[in-house]
């Protein structure tokens, strides 16, 4: 268990060190600073790894734990893919796939907080994170 959460520790930081800047001339007045996007991925990070290793330990209580496992990494997979698609300026694929990340680990909630519920609170602030970023993607697509 220990390794996993090593494992999760160092994605969340691969992240928050990305460079996620990229040349547009455009800027919505509401996104974040640039040296704010880091430590908030840190910390997002943290958390779903963290639901994630609570939800292997607690599988065999959690009913359709196989499907829930294969939703959280479909979305994990899409949310290290998403990054490289929004800052080549494809901004509705982008958006897409921010909707794939919003659907799959609300539906991850949803399945989880019956039987766990801390599995399910630890992604909420995700949630809340990515659907603001779907937001902000949003207006990059409408200024586009």
């Amino acid at each position: 268990m220990q390794c996993e959460l090593r494992k999760g520790f160092m994605i969340a930081g691969q992240r928050a060190n990305t460079n996620m800047t990229f040349d547009s001339e455009y800027q919505p007045w509401f996104q974040p600073p640039s040296f704010i996007i880091g430590p908030i991925w840190l910390v997002l990070y943290s958390m779903l790894a963290l639901s994630f290793i609570l939800l292997l330990s607690k599988r065999q209580a959690i009913a359709k734990h196989n499907v829930i496992i294969l939703l959280f990494i479909v979305q994990l997979a899409v949310n290290l893919l998403w990054p490289s698609v929004f800052n080549s300026a494809e901004y509705l694929i982008s958006l897409l796939m921010i909707v794939v990340m919003v659907i799959f680990t609300a539906v991850y909630a949803y399945m989880t907080y019956e039987e766990a519920k801390e599995v399910s609170m630890l992604v909420w602030p995700y949630i809340a994170w990515v659907s603001f970023a779907g937001v902000i993607n949003l207006a990059y697509l409408l200024y586009a």
